[in-house]
């Protein structure tokens, strides 16, 4: 079962890719697309990290809903992030397709976040 616990170890782990992904970028790869793609990806993965460790927060004021969004942040930067990352490293240029399907799940995941923050309960 997912529980904020679970959300928050994978949100760790995938916040430790972006960094290594996004250092790779910066420092080990001269091709400027690739270096383009591989800091798109971190930064964009990072930003979700943190999201679902807000949706962790808010499942503990009672927002029933939020595993919802932690789910879409989650999916988001494995597809988003991940294929990015491939193509930064030399992966076939077809996973540039996978990339608006992660894009299109962080925003369902920010709307759902959105629906879920309506169910806080104040503390």
């Amino acid at each position: 079962m997912w529980t904020a616990r679970n959300w928050m170890t994978l949100a760790a782990l995938l916040g430790l890719a972006a960094v290594a992904g996004g250092a790779f970028g910066a420092h080990g790869v001269a091709d400027p697309k690739a270096r383009s793609w591989l800091q798109t990806g971190a930064e964009y993965a990072l930003a979700h990290v943190l999201a679902t460790f807000a949706c962790a927060i808010l499942a503990q004021f009672g927002a029933r809903r939020v595993g919802l969004a932690a789910g879409f942040f989650l999916a988001g930067v494995v597809l988003f992030t991940g294929s990015l990352f491939a193509m930064g490293l030399g992966g076939p240029r077809w996973l540039g397709a996978v990339t608006p399907i992660g894009g299109l799940s962080f925003m369902v995941g920010w709307a759902a976040l959105a629906w879920a923050a309506r169910g806080v309960r104040r503390p």
